[in-house]
């Protein structure tokens, strides 16, 4: 990844980041039914069902060496709000009448490209 122009690599990081994301739902016993829901106002990276919950997923990959702040810090008030702006519009456009949850997944990855640590951070603005 190294010889990667920096924004290549950035994107790179986060596709991977959202894989890595995925899996880690899908162990915890989340079913994956979407992924990458663009609106107006905001992206949705992740969008599980746990039973009959709608759980969306914001993922923040990092390298290791990039930052000393957890990636999960960088869900901040702005960024909240863009997340319930989107959900809503995913919210309108689907007609999904149920609960809906949030979660965060931080993956951090080495500068090899290999996933050292995946956490999942559910209900964080509760």
């Amino acid at each position: 990844m190294g010889t990667l122009p920096r924004s290549r690599r950035r994107i790179d990081v986060g596709r991977l980041g959202e894989r890595a994301a995925a899996d880690l739902m899908r162990r915890r016993g989340f079913e994956v039914v979407g992924a990458g829901f663009t609106a107006r106002r905001g992206e949705l990276d992740l969008i599980c069902m746990s039973g009959a919950e709608l759980v969306v997923v914001e993922v923040k990959t990092r390298t290791n060496t990039w930052s000393e702040v957890h990636p999960a810090d960088a869900v901040d008030d702005r960024k909240r709000r863009a997340l319930l702006a989107a959900t809503a519009e995913y919210r309108a456009l689907t007609q999904w009448r149920g609960k809906i949850r949030f979660a965060v997944v931080s993956v951090l990855v080495d500068e090899e490209g290999s996933v050292t640590s995946t956490e999942l951070l559910e209900d964080p603005f509760n």
